[in-house]
């Protein structure tokens, strides 16, 4: 038990977790309102929780992968944005210096924050997706109604991953060949990475024009054509869809009515505190800590 625990601290849950298990439809609805309250909602508390609880999902799904990845490069990205946002925007009447001539205001700074903060939850809150919804799991969801989507953002989906397992294949059979290596020189090594590159280029164009003659001889995407699969939305699935369904309406029926919205420009305004703001807070607070529970009783259950 001790060693099963240390090895999900260091890979984390991955296809192991409980929500990975569940039906499709429960997965796609989790990742869609909270990516679409996260992306249209730019008040600070929803901001805030939608951040946090991302960062700790991804932790809960991929361990120390998602550390590295949030801190080394998430956390550069965010400063950057604020830096690029702050030098670059002059609005806002809170002014506190001048630089070459162009205000500094604190406007610019606070919204640059917001900007940072939400984009960097969706970014997380999108790798998670990637580790839940598989491919299998999209084709089930939208292969009748849109096939040809379907299939082109499955294999998008996929695509970063089987690229960087390619160029690693790729790359090792270089260097048992005796290409490459870092005794070489600068300009050595850049032709030997073009060279690298080419070389997954054609593979993966080889390989997809593979699949697309794979797919049509089996006749995918024809009328009538039926698919094997093995989901099935069980009795308490069906509870926690609609208790899914509900939660999210809440949030979304009180950002569309505008309880959420803060300007930025050209002073900081924020929404009066009302009741709807804090039932659609706690309302996001639950749906996003639905998953999470159940990861966290099934692997205790699992233990």
């Amino acid at each position: 038990m001790v060693n099963e625990r240390k090895r999900i601290l260091h890979t984390g849950l991955g296809e192991s977790s409980a929500f990975f298990r569940s039906h499709p439809l429960l997965n796609f609805v989790y990742f869609a309102v909270i990516v679409g309250v996260t992306m249209f909602s730019n008040h600070p508390a929803f901001l805030a929780l939608s951040f946090v609880m991302a960062w700790a999902y991804s932790v809960l799904l991929r361990g120390v992968k998602a550390i590295r990845f949030n801190c080394f490069v998430l956390l550069p990205t965010m400063l950057l944005t604020v830096l690029l946002n702050t030098l670059n925007v002059h609005n806002g009447v809170t002014v506190l210096l001048y630089l070459n001539g162009n205000r500094i205001t604190l406007e610019a700074i606070v919204y640059g924050c917001a900007t940072a903060v939400m984009l960097s939850s969706v970014i997380i809150w999108f790798s998670c997706f990637s580790t839940i919804v598989t491919a299998d799991k999209f084709i089930y969801l939208f292969g009748r109604c849109a096939p040809v989507i379907a299939l082109t953002l499955s294999m998008i989906l996929r695509f970063v991953p089987m690229l960087k397992n390619r160029f690693r294949e790729v790359a090792t059979a270089q260097r048992c060949m005796g290409r490459g290596g870092r005794d070489r020189g600068l300009l050595a090594r850049i032709r030997q990475l073009g060279k690298e590159v080419s070389i997954l280029i054609a593979w993966s164009l080889e390989a997809s024009i593979e699949s697309a003659d794979s797919m049509e001889a089996r006749g995918y995407g024809l009328r009538g054509r039926t698919s094997f699969h093995l989901f099935r939305l069980a009795g308490a699935e069906r509870w926690m869809l609609l208790m899914m369904m509900l939660l999210g309406g809440v949030c979304i029926a009180v950002c569309a009515l505008g309880h959420t919205n803060i300007y930025y420009y050209p002073l900081i305004l924020l929404p009066p505190v009302s009741f709807l703001q804090g039932a659609s807070l706690l309302a996001m607070s639950t749906f996003m800590l639905s998953a999470i529970a159940m990861d966290i009783r099934g692997m205790r259950k699992w233990n």
